[in-house]
């Protein structure tokens, strides 16, 4: 079937006659004013043969005359890709060749540039193209309507873009329209083309179409001159980020994620893991807990992590205390729930935020060993660095999975209630408190020494910080490197996955490789997610990092020297300070000047916690994928690691009642994929889907300058290299490393870059910790870094100011 009325289409048939063509025909199907037409299949189009004769008759059916002729592939109006714009449309054709030969533009704009790089962007590989021909409609007026607001994410919010004449004006971007905000009260007296009647009017069409398609949508729009509103195309608003789960009321939601370097979606799997052993460790703690969500205010909203501040913003006491608190978030999401504070829908309300009983529980049970466990530490640093390392090998020990012959059941069983056990002890084995202490001791002397110390003198003194697990797993990846050397060619020329393949094989040289994924190997980017590969699964991460290193031919510039250099220009500085202080504060100075050299000793322990933690997370992987494999076999799943986007107690139903999941798992497989492209992350959320941050006017910028936060001090010129995931990123020695945020699995990438520039994090995140370590400038909070920056652009940092200059080419 080549030609179809567009009153006989459905959704159903998007592989027929396109998403445009889809879209209209459930518009008529819904009762709506759709002008008069037919479609185009693909049908003509995969066949390379246009039927001008039953084109042309069905043209002269519809009465001739003027006609649209608007493209509509396969991969158009869809959820996840509007394509707006990168097909072709013609307006006013008029007569059978004219028509005929629109029709073929249509079909040749599929394959222009433009089109074929946004399809690779959305990782879309087929398309066909279908063609809809449509009464021409004389507008007097006619624009855009979204159901939703496009800048502020809002639900609550309809926005209106019209002009006089025809819309394509104001898509095409050559025109300023009149432009309507529609909130719960429409404007009593609009200036500009529309009257407060046909904005009531096109308000109640939004709603019907966004109840009809069940999402926020982007319609186009035309009101002729009797007045009639006719509805020329209705797709999904492809660039909201997802709304938070309905709760009656509204809550404030803070991102946690990119604090800990994750901005890319969790698993199910691993949103999951992550609240049940967090109820081990309350259940360890004495407390009550809901066995189902043990952490009702983490909240998964698009696959990220968010925490429900709602009760807290709300409480008398502690909100006075937010906004300081707040401040490891960076000055926008910080200055936008600041303005929170003033709205009435947080006013505060009588009761706590948390269970008294609960709170008075673990005080009364970690109290005292807290105390006590840091004032220990503070007293024998040596010793309790010893007792950490200790810790986390009886926690490796102890974290012992089922034998080989365990059923999936046992196996389940297992995962949840033993594989967190020995790490979500109530001080983990007795790590929390040298772990306390050296957060402790790396923070404690900056207010010691307000006034005599600046901030840059205080990031020295952290850099060349020993003891910090992360830091020395990159310097063992750099001593692979330099064993590496020796077959130069191989490890710089190779694509980084056939080497992960020749090393699971056994036919790669011995480097030491297996010695470093034996002690790291647990971990990955986004580790904490156990639905992700780690590195002693899939270890090219790690080859793409030492062909890197293996471009460092300035000795100086090795990152052993580097960190050497920045371990011994923090010494310096201490003694610097340690006489500065002295002369100006006798008491404080000593004081200070202890602290500081004990932070030398315990500070490094900051990522030990989560380092303790990653053996548990890789042993629980390892017998979900076991039991995800013999559900697959059962035909209950398609594949083993659809697993990991089931939860645990759907992974229970599975198991022990036959659960069909397949069907689940391929929706939120497709969700997932779709929100790994999202490029921007809301850090503060409403519960109408308002991005706060959007709400904060921006404030005054150089030009040629952005501006973020100080991460770690000290400036940089070179030219930049943006990376998006370090999964095979190629990074030159002396490059800027420009990223949405990092993570551990990031920090390899550090030790041959001149300074790191990040969208999101905190001051003590995961990447400015490290960057300080080695002594390079890091400036976080960047909005919209990885966009205005492009890879060679030379820039310059200045992380004590927060600053990236954009240098001038030429």
């Amino acid at each position: 079937m080549n030609l179809i009325r567009l009153s006989e289409i459905d959704s159903s048939m998007i592989e027929v006659v396109g998403g445009k063509a889809a879209g209209l025909g459930e518009m008529i199907r819904a009762g709506e004013r759709v002008p008069d037409g037919f479609c185009l299949t693909v049908d003509a189009y995969t066949e390379r043969n246009l039927p001008e004769g039953d084109l042309i008759d069905a043209y002269q059916r519809l009465g001739g005359g003027r006609v649209a002729v608007r493209s509509s592939a396969t991969a158009e109006d869809l959820p996840e890709a509007s394509f707006a714009g990168q097909q072709d449309t013609y307006l006013n054709i008029e007569g059978t060749r004219p028509l005929i030969d629109a029709v073929r533009r249509c079909w040749d704009s599929l394959h222009t540039e433009r089109a074929v790089a946004y399809r690779a962007k959305a990782d879309i590989t087929e398309a066909a193209m279908a063609v809809v021909i449509q009464k021409m409609i004389d507008p007097v007026a006619a624009g855009v309507l979204f159901t939703a607001n496009p800048i502020t994410g809002c639900r609550t919010e309809m926005v209106v873009d019209a002009a006089p004449g025809l819309g394509t004006a104001i898509v095409d971007g050559t025109v300023v329209p009149d432009h309507y905000v529609l909130g719960p009260r429409l404007p009593a007296a609009p200036a500009g083309c529309l009257s407060s009647e046909q904005l009531e009017e096109l308000h109640q069409a939004g709603r019907r179409l966004q109840d009809h398609f069940g999402s926020p949508q982007d319609v186009e729009w035309a009101i002729d001159a009797d007045g009639a509103l006719w509805l020329l195309q209705s797709r999904p608003i492809t660039t909201l980020f997802p709304a938070p789960p309905e709760t009656g009321d509204t809550r404030l939601y803070l991102e946690f994620g990119h604090i800990q370097g994750m901005l890319r979606p969790t698993t199910p799997m691993g949103v999951s893991l992550l609240k049940t052993g967090a109820g081990v460790w309350f259940k360890a703690a004495g407390t009550k807990i809901d066995p189902r969500d043990p952490l009702p205010r983490l909240v998964p909203i698009g696959g990220r992590l968010y925490f429900d501040l709602t009760d807290f913003l709300r409480n008398k006491t502690m909100r006075r205390r937010l906004g300081t608190s707040l401040e490891v978030y960076g000055p926008r999401v910080q200055g936008a729930v600041e303005r929170m504070l003033d709205d009435p829908r947080f006013a505060p309300r009588p009761g706590l935020p948390f269970r008294l009983g609960n709170a008075l529980r673990i005080t009364a049970r970690l109290a005292i060993p807290a105390i006590a466990g840091v004032a220990w530490s503070l007293a024998r640093p040596d010793a309790a660095r010893i007792k950490a390392y200790r810790a986390v090998r009886e926690m490796r020990r102890t974290t012992v999975p089922p034998t080989e012959a365990a059923t999936s059941a046992e196996r389940l069983r297992w995962v949840i209630e033993d594989s967190h056990r020995s790490v979500m002890s109530a001080d983990m084995m007795g790590l929390a408190w040298p772990l306390m202490a050296g957060m402790l001791l790396g923070m404690v002397p900056a207010g010691l020494l307000e006034g005599v110390a600046s901030d840059e003198e205080l990031d020295v003194v952290l850099g060349g910080m020993p003891h910090n697990v992360t830091t020395e797993m990159d310097l063992a990846l750099w001593r692979i490197a330099v064993n590496a050397r020796e077959y130069d060619g191989l490890f710089r020329t190779t694509p980084p996955e056939e080497l992960a393949a020749r090393y699971h094989a056994g036919t790669l040289p011995d480097v030491g490789m297996a010695g470093f994924l034996d002690r790291y190997g647990m971990r990955a980017a986004a580790e904490i997610d156990v639905g992700l590969p780690r590195w002693a699964e899939d270890p090219a991460p790690l080859f793409a990092t030492i062909a890197n290193y293996l471009r460092v031919n300035d000795p100086d510039q090795a990152p052993d020297r580097r960190f050497e250099q920045a371990a011994a220009k923090a010494e310096r500085m201490i003694e610097t300070l340690s006489r500065r202080a002295r002369r100006a504060r006798p008491v404080r100075g000593r004081v200070a000047t202890f602290l500081m050299r004990r932070s030398r000793k315990l500070t490094g322990l900051r990522e030990i916690g989560k380092f303790a933690w990653l053996p548990a997370i890789q042993a629980a992987r390892g017998q979900l994928l076991l039991i995800g494999a013999d559900l697959a076999g059962r035909g209950l799943l398609e594949r083993g690691d659809d697993v990991m986007f089931l939860d645990l107690f759907e992974v229970r139903a599975a198991v022990h009642d036959g659960a069909d999941h397949r069907d689940l798992v391929a929706a939120r497989r497709a969700v997932y994929e779709r929100e790994l492209r999202r490029p921007t992350v809301p850090g503060a959320l409403l519960s109408d889907g308002t991005d706060v941050e959007a709400l904060v006017p921006p404030g005054p910028a150089e030009e040629g300058v952005l501006i973020g936060m100080a991460g770690a001090a000290g400036r940089a010129t070179g030219r930049a290299r943006v990376i998006r995931d370090p999964a095979g990123a190629h990074i030159e020695p002396g490059e800027i490393l420009v990223a949405p945020t990092t993570d551990p699995g990031w920090t390899p990438l550090f030790l041959t870059t001149a300074g790191l520039v990040t969208e999101t994090g905190s001051p003590v995140a995961h990447g400015p910790t490290v960057a300080r370590e080695y002594g390079i400038p890091a400036v976080i909070c960047v909005r919209n870094a990885t966009h205005e920056i492009k890879t060679g652009q030379m820039i310059t940092i200045d992380g004590a100011a927060g600053t990236v200059r954009l240098e001038r080419s030429g």
